[in-house]
């Protein structure tokens, strides 16, 4: 029996992750999970992120690549790293000296929705056809891989109204920081050597994109003005379409070939599509 991993290509998610929006989705999650004032004082307490900017991002990239590519033994493994770091790593909450423990299921809860809700929430936004039932499975598969960070799946957000609801009643405590804004800089200027400027000034476009594409009240909280909605819609649209241009030969082989490794193990089948996803 060939082994699919935690999802398969009959999953929403499987489809989904593929997207080349799933770019700007992902630093777009990182400007909202960083206005949890815990989460983002355990990030900036115990993360390299400023020294070691692509290895941050790659290795979120990875794990998420992993979990849903990769054979069940893979993200059971991924898994396993992630909750052992967390039972070891702690912060400090700048408000109350509290101790924070990475492992917090509330914290890793926020995590886990800011993630997946952005994930959803910009690709589609810039054109992936998901339907309103589909955007509910995506929310229930995603309970698997809130599953592997050690969250009880019962305790997730599974659909779209859940979620929302998740979200309404976590606003109260969310906030900008002085931490929430060591984050938003990086993201908009990551690499710190004068000389990688150019670099720095290449990216600002899209990294000042994935924030546009927060929700109001996230960029409310934030204080910081985003690009103006057409631009955004263009944007995203420009992006979308030239990643889809790149053949599937070297999108799904670079700079991760988890999506090919996949295709490899299972079939060709198992490419992702559109024309699978309407068939969900």
């Amino acid at each position: 029996m060939r082994d699919e991993g935690l999802f398969g290509p009959q999953t929403v998610t499987w489809q989904l992750h593929a997207d080349p929006a799933m770019w700007i989705a992902g630093i777009c999650s990182l400007y909202l999970q960083a206005l949890h004032p815990r989460a983002v004082a355990a990030v900036v307490q115990n993360s390299r992120f400023r020294e070691d900017p692509l290895g941050r991002l790659m290795r979120t990239g990875n794990f998420v690549a992993t979990t849903t590519y990769g054979t069940t033994a893979e993200a059971e493994s991924a898994g396993e790293r992630v909750r052992r770091v967390h039972r070891m790593l702690s912060a400090t909450d700048r408000r109350t000296g509290a101790e924070i423990r990475l492992d917090d299921p509330d914290l890793l809860r926020w995590v886990h929705c800011a993630e997946v809700a952005s994930f959803a929430g910009v690709v589609r936004r810039a054109g992936f056809p998901l339907t309103d039932a589909q955007l509910d499975r995506y929310f229930d598969e995603q309970r698997r891989a809130a599953a592997l960070v050690g969250l009880d799946p019962a305790e997730v957000p599974g659909s779209t109204r859940a979620m929302a609801e998740y979200f309404e009643q976590i606003r109260p405590e969310l906030q900008r920081t002085a931490d929430s804004d060591l984050v938003y800089d990086f993201l908009h200027r990551p690499f710190a050597p004068w000389w990688l400027l150019p670099v720095n000034l290449g990216y600002l476009p899209l990294g000042h994109l994935a924030y546009s594409v927060l929700p109001g009240w996230a960029r409310k909280l934030h204080g910081r003005p985003a690009y103006p909605a057409p631009v955004v819609a263009a944007g995203l649209c420009g992006f979308r379409t030239t990643g889809l241009a790149v053949p599937d030969q070297l999108r799904f082989r670079y700079p991760g070939d988890h999506v090919q490794r996949a295709v490899d193990r299972l079939g060709k089948t198992a490419m992702p599509s559109i024309k699978t996803l309407a068939q969900l």
